[in-house]
């Protein structure tokens, strides 16, 4: 059976972490797989994670099944930290299902529209993050392509997306990051938003929203905010929502899928059709994120802690974008007005290359870097490497 079979194309990120982890050079800097670490270098466990820990520790009788639906409590308490607004329309018309982190949420989506409409394409912008396009793909969806990032202007290339819109067909997905844009970090503004939710309304076509970063830029709520604007205009839209980067839970695959529909009897029908196929994806969900998520979100102090911590993280980012938006490196100044853990650098592959070869830096062969990975200890010989390997590069 297997005799014959080829191994696929590397994924990128994971071939960067691969290589960093073989690399012995002690000062070695990792800026490629998008983990928030805090100004030692370290993926910390957040205070808050460890006290809701102890509290299950405590109380907790027994690790039965969830249910392929997984922890209502913890779907209803997390669509109302990211959607208080929505009130009624939240309650009656959102169909929400518990998922093993923010790519199940994506997949099941993803197998949720398929299943109702085979012949829907994904329109994706580019660069987007490596896992998008190759999970439609395994659905049976067709993928269309178009320039969603301006390298030269650092900014979101707007026309672009609106002429994407006008070019799909109703019934088509439209992929879009809800926040904290992965590779580039480059934002919408609320006035833009707002035109694409009525773009995407009059081309009849159903946005997925990728919201893997929600708290990360401005808060939870307030990062949720364009999502919530196209919820209000549009009658259907599909959310994949990961608590991975919010609650620093990557290894413990926390997410959930939130379908907006037409009707109280479309959204269950959503529901139970996404239970349905969780059941022969993942059967159920992991239990211990979600118990956690669950547990600071129902406590008021809790959950005040851990606002706290999140709000620190954002802190230490900004100042890192700061320092790299001051730092002389052409364009840089851009990243100032971008959001979340990503940039990209313009820096050749050759370029990148050296960064690894002579420097032990580690970024995507793209450009783009993790800046949760720089801090007070290391961000001055990775801006002198920046530096050098870019002379290189005119000169060639």
């Amino acid at each position: 059976m297997f005799e014959n079979l080829s191994p696929p194309p590397a994924d990128s990120l994971m071939e960067v972490g691969r290589l960093f982890r073989a690399d012995n050079r002690e000062a070695k800097i990792d800026l490629g797989v998008g983990t928030y670490r805090n100004g030692e270098g370290r993926i910390e466990v957040m205070a808050a994670v460890k006290e809701s820990e102890r509290r299950l520790l405590e109380t907790q009788t027994g690790k039965g099944y969830v249910g392929p639906g997984g922890d209502a409590l913890f779907c209803d308490l997390l669509a109302n930290t990211l959607f208080p607004e929505l009130g009624a329309l939240a309650e009656r018309q959102m169909a929400l299902v518990q998922t093993p982190g923010g790519t199940g949420a994506y997949r099941l989506g993803l197998e949720l529209a398929a299943l109702r409409f085979p012949s829907a394409r994904l329109i994706v912008g580019t660069p987007t993050w490596p896992n998008h396009i190759p999970t439609a793909e395994r659905v049976g969806l067709r993928c269309v392509t178009y320039r969603h990032y301006d390298p030269a202007s650092g900014v979101v290339d707007f026309g672009a997306l609106l002429a994407a819109v006008a070019d799909a067909r109703p019934g088509d997905l439209f992929l879009l990051h809800g926040c904290c844009h992965n590779p580039t970090g480059a934002v919408l503004s609320p006035q833009q938003w707002g035109a694409l939710a009525a773009a995407l309304l009059a081309a009849r076509v159903v946005p997925i929203i990728d919201l893997a970063y929600a708290g990360m830029a401005s808060g939870m709520t307030a990062d949720a905010q364009a999502t919530r604007q196209l919820i209000e205009v549009l009658p259907e839209a599909i959310i994949a929502i990961s608590c991975s980067k919010s609650f620093g839970l990557y290894s413990e695959r926390t997410g959930m899928l939130a379908v907006r529909a037409t009707s109280t009897a479309s959204a269950d029908a959503c529901r139970q059709t996404a239970e349905s196929l969780a059941r022969t994806l993942w059967s159920n969900p992991p239990d211990h994120g979600a118990a956690i998520v669950r547990t600071i979100l129902s406590d008021a102090d809790l959950s005040s802690a851990w606002r706290a911590e999140l709000h620190a993280m954002r802190k230490r980012l900004a100042g890192v974008r700061a320092l790299l938006a001051g730092s002389g490196y052409p364009g840089a100044d851009r990243i100032a007005a971008q959001e979340g853990l990503f940039a990209m650098l313009t820096l050749s592959p050759m370029a990148i290359e050296a960064m690894r070869e002579h420097h032990a830096i580690y970024m995507d062969p793209s450009g783009r870097i993790n800046i949760a990975g720089l801090n007070d200890h290391n961000i001055d010989r990775f801006l002198a490497a920046v530096r050098t390997v870019s002379v290189a590069q005119e000169v060639a």
